[in-house]
């Protein structure tokens, strides 16, 4: 197991300071905001500690309400608001600073058996280990990459993503239109937890869904000229699956008006397994170029 998916382990298991009240830290990172995505699993992980009995997580609906602070713990409180028969349903608030930065609402269902059907994965996707890795691709882009971002690229990370479509595609912006493909997995093996792997699948759910919004309209990383920020994020877990294992992230989005953006992603186990599936609305606000400074062609 990688240090850094050792760290972020240990970022979601979260301190209780009451029966339903929860200390989280965060990744040590350069970033000046929280990533949706620790923030989105650490909630995920503060609601099933408060659920009893053998109840899986089955959808959970989430907006992003301010910027979170990576300089400072969030507070994560959970409302529990129904235990049912087969459901129970948990609303978590995360605070900084007593500001509510982000509110979730996370449904727990027990096993029972019921009809079962998916949609197949899709064919003609480039194998994982065919692909680069981001450090790979970073190499191949040159200077294409800005020194900040490539020391991004270049670190090690808890989950590692590659994407098919050559050297501009994914997070590093290319245009192009139709589904984005990307392969995803942590970074060593992991317990045999299925809630844990769900909590990492929701970590790394937040990853890539806004440069599916602006592949369209933006060449190159979309960072550089959109001002961008996830403002919700639903998921349907549908199956158990390892993360430990490449998962495929399949991601189009439909619609982009005004200054907002809509995308879906469906994950998919190496052997074809639906596991869940993603909707984020995000904000896309094109940025004007500074004075100078050349626009994109």
């Amino acid at each position: 197991m990688s240090q850094a998916l050792q760290n972020l382990i240990s970022v979601l298991d979260l301190e209780r300071i009451d029966h339903t009240i929860f200390r989280g830290r965060n990744e040590s990172t350069d970033r000046t905001r929280l990533f949706g995505g620790q923030v989105a699993a650490q909630a995920l992980v503060a609601a099933g500690r408060t659920v009893e009995g053998a109840r899986a997580s089955h959808s959970l609906h989430a907006y992003f309400l301010r910027g979170g602070d990576p300089a400072h713990p969030v507070i994560y409180t959970v409302d529990p608001i129904r235990d049912g028969g087969s459901f129970t349903t948990r609303r978590v608030v995360a605070q900084q600073n007593g500001k509510a930065i982000f509110n979730m609402s996370v449904s727990f269902h027990t096993s029972e058996p019921g009809f079962d059907h998916a949609d197949a994965m899709p064919e003609g996707v480039t194998d994982p280990d065919s692909l680069p890795s981001w450090a790979e691709r970073a190499e191949e882009l040159g200077d294409k990459v800005p020194k900040e971002f490539r020391a991004w690229l270049e670190r090690e990370h808890a989950i590692e993503f590659r994407a098919e479509g050559g050297a501009g595609s994914g997070l590093f912006g290319g245009g192009g239109s139709g589904p984005l493909h990307m392969w995803l997995r942590a970074t060593g093996p992991l317990p045999e937890d299925p809630f844990l792997h769900r909590c990492l699948l929701a970590y790394a759910s937040d990853m890539a869904l806004i440069d599916a919004m602006t592949r369209q309209h933006v060449r190159g990383p979309a960072f550089r000229s959109v001002m961008a920020a996830s403002l919700d994020h639903a998921i349907w877990f549908h199956r158990d699956g390892r993360i430990d294992d490449w998962v495929l992230y399949q991601q189009d989005s439909p619609s982009a008006s005004g200054a907002r953006g809509f995308a879906r992603g469906s994950l998919y186990s190496r052997d074809g397994r639906l596991l869940a599936s993603v909707a984020q609305e995000g904000l896309i606000r094109p940025l004007k170029p500074a004075e100078g400074e050349p626009t994109e062609d």
